[in-house]
């Protein structure tokens, strides 16, 4: 990873990811998203964590600082503030090399905030998917965060330590996002 800066693609996941958030209606917040686990609603607040959790990890602070989810009740101004803090500490060039802790063991930041692009592509999905609003992902986002999750998530044994259902098969001709989608447990043919 020397000299790897994943800054301006995790700039884009999070714009890509403020724009799904900013722009779904709340009339769409019980509607189930592939991710199982998850109604929009209940999404979304992951999300907002998970927008914390960036900043929080590559400041130095331990990722279970952060809950897994934080209750949103105004989806465009709590993405605004935590997208805010995240992006003060991303404008630290010492975070790429700031060993952080993760979910996996001890990693250096530019490692670290290159995992949340994936993080952040599948859960955009997740919520594109589920309000009906698929084209408007980047599909570079996914082919980005592809060999990371091939690398660190194997294919079995799922379930338990690794969040994830079983790979999805898919065609040789599918695209990015259905590649990574399947890779973590879910149906590219998702249909709210």
């Amino acid at each position: 990873m020397s000299g790897f800066d994943p800054r301006p693609l995790l700039g884009k996941a999070l714009d890509q990811m403020g724009e799904l958030i900013t722009t779904t209606d709340d009339s769409q917040r019980d509607l189930p998203t592939p991710c199982a686990d998850y109604t929009v609603s209940q999404l979304i607040d992951h999300i907002q964590a998970v927008v914390r959790r960036i900043g929080a990890v590559l400041s130095g602070q331990p990722f279970w600082s952060v809950p897994q989810s934080i209750e949103s009740t105004d989806w465009p101004a709590d993405w605004a503030e935590g997208r805010a803090a995240t992006d003060a500490v991303l404008a630290d060039d010492a975070i790429l090399t700031r060993e952080v802790q993760v979910p996996w063991g001890q990693s250096d930041g530019a490692a670290a905030a290159a995992s949340y692009i994936g993080e952040l592509a599948v859960h955009a999905w997740d919520l594109a998917a589920a309000t009906g609003r698929s084209e408007r992902l980047d599909p570079e986002l996914a082919a980005a965060a592809l060999p990371a999750y091939r690398a660190k998530v194997p294919a079995e044994p799922r379930g338990g330590d690794i969040p994830f259902g079983p790979v999805v098969e898919i065609g040789d001709d599918a695209g990015p996002y259905e590649k990574v989608v399947a890779w973590t447990g879910r149906d590219p043919q998702f249909a709210a």
